[in-house]
């Protein structure tokens, strides 16, 4: 008869808590009794004061703990769990209550320090990478300088090679010192004179030359 119920239905479940107590959300955990099928559970869960109640079912499925999702901060709950069977569901189990934090107190008292502990790597990691960029930088620096002093030197190199070259093709008489002959007189190019032969005679007589005739009248005869 199915009103009297059926002898294999599970035990309750027992060590039923609650943990990870959040202003939102709570975690609901507990055990079952060795020996018993069980292939699912149920959860009961209402505020203290009456005014919302839940009923949660999972079946296929060997869970024993479940997130209790939107709760109300700083507020009382009361939750039952029951295991369900292959001939039907137990009895509920011994009721919990638990309540709910405030949204301030969200955070475990911890958390600041983790954030500290958060901060300070934070600030480990920046300090090395401005020390690497400070490297950096410095050996971009070097770099700059030996290239500018190799131009520096080649430019030096380059001019003196240049100045070089102009000496070497200057002609040879800019250099060169005129040559003085023995009579202390410059050489010069070598000329034919145009010389007139004159026959001198006697001074009692004309000169015969081969002047013209009227330059002979000119002396006396």
């Amino acid at each position: 008869d199915p009103c009297l119920g059926h002898p294999d239905r599970p035990p309750s479940p027992v060590n039923v808590t609650v943990t990870q107590l959040k202003a939102n959300s709570a975690t609901v955990s507990w055990d079952v009794p060795e020996g018993d099928v069980v292939i699912g559970y149920a959860i009961l869960q209402q505020r203290q004061d009456g005014q919302m109640q839940r009923f949660i079912r999972e079946v296929n499925t060997t869970n024993r703990a479940c997130v209790l999702w939107d709760l109300a901060e700083d507020a009382d709950y009361i939750i039952q769990v029951q295991s369900i069977g292959l001939y039907g569901e137990s009895q509920a189990s011994k009721r919990v209550h638990f309540r709910t934090l405030k949204e301030t107190d969200r955070l475990p008292s911890n958390s600041s320090n983790q954030g500290d502990i958060t901060m300070e790597g934070l600030d480990k990691d920046q300090q090395l990478q401005t020390g690497e960029i400070i490297i950096i930088v410095a050996v971009l620096l070097m770099w700059a300088a030996v290239i500018a002093l190799f131009c520096r030197q080649y430019d030096i190199i380059k001019d003196n090679d240049s100045n070089n070259n102009k000496e070497k093709t200057k002609p040879s008489s800019e250099h060169s010192t005129p040559e003085r002959p023995s009579g202390g007189l410059l050489r010069s190019k070598k000329t034919s004179p145009s010389v007139n032969i004159i026959e001198v005679a006697p001074v009692w007589g004309c000169a015969r030359s081969q002047l013209p005739s009227h330059a002979c009248r000119a002396w006396p005869c």
